[in-house]
């Protein structure tokens, strides 16, 4: 699986994504088209909205330690970063949304068939707008590894899911952010969809105790990039 690379050596952004069909993804197969896809031409509303008012997210939603009467069991972390367009520029007043598993590897969802256990005071859903420097923060715990049926004996490393509705349609981006150091990313065949390694990198947080909050939470950096040969790849 190789990467496209243009005549001064840049690598094309759009094999920065995982292709449609990867076979060791082995679900990829009945969700990727048969068909080549057609280029729509651009039109306006695809180069505006969606627009979502400041009334929508809540002051506490980034907090999903803070959603319930109780405390959730886990590691404590805070995950923050920028959201940057192709430029490098920030790109505020976007909605951020994440979704994760809870400390023990389980979705709050009746599709999860985990036997793992449910903690009642953790839902694993935030959200926030980001702030006019492009940044962004959520207070959350460590998501824990879980089995799926891919392959024997298969387990998706802990990873929280990102959304960003961006400026336009065309700026979507659904991705997932991994840790540092976890042993199980060399087997994961959704993380090793993204071919190109310095792409595949930007999956993963960074360790930034200046994000920190001291004896309370460890600090993880993940920053997103809206197109580009820096773009932060699809997951």
């Amino acid at each position: 699986m190789g990467v496209d690379v243009g005549p001064l050596g840049q690598v094309d952004p759009a094999t920065l994504d995982p292709p449609y069909d990867h076979p060791p993804y082995r679900s990829s197969a009945a969700r990727s088209p048969r068909e080549r896809l057609l280029l729509v031409p651009g039109a306006l509303e695809s180069r505006t909205g969606p627009v979502f008012g400041d009334g929508l997210v809540r002051p506490l939603d980034h907090d999903l330690t803070r959603q319930h009467s109780g405390v959730p069991i886990g590691e404590r972390i805070v995950v923050a970063g920028r959201l940057c367009d192709v430029g490098g520029h920030p790109v505020p007043g976007q909605l951020v949304e994440v979704w994760q598993a809870n400390a023990a590897g389980r979705y709050s969802h009746r599709v999860d068939g985990h036997d793992a256990p449910l903690d009642p005071n953790f839902t694993g859903y935030g959200r926030c707008l980001t702030a006019p420097d492009g940044s962004f923060r959520f207070v959350t715990v460590r998501p824990g590894a879980y089995p799926w049926s891919n392959h024997p004996n298969a387990w998706r490393p802990a990873h929280v899911h990102f959304s960003v509705f961006g400026r336009a349609f065309a700026d979507r981006l659904v991705t997932q952010m991994y840790f540092p150091g976890d042993p199980l990313l060399a087997f994961d065949p959704i993380f090793n969809s993204v071919a190109d390694p310095s792409a595949r990198a930007r999956l993963v947080s960074s360790l930034d105790l200046d994000l920190a909050d001291p004896g309370w939470a460890i600090g993880f950096r993940f920053d997103l990039v809206l197109g580009g040969s820096r773009a932060t790849p699809l997951g």
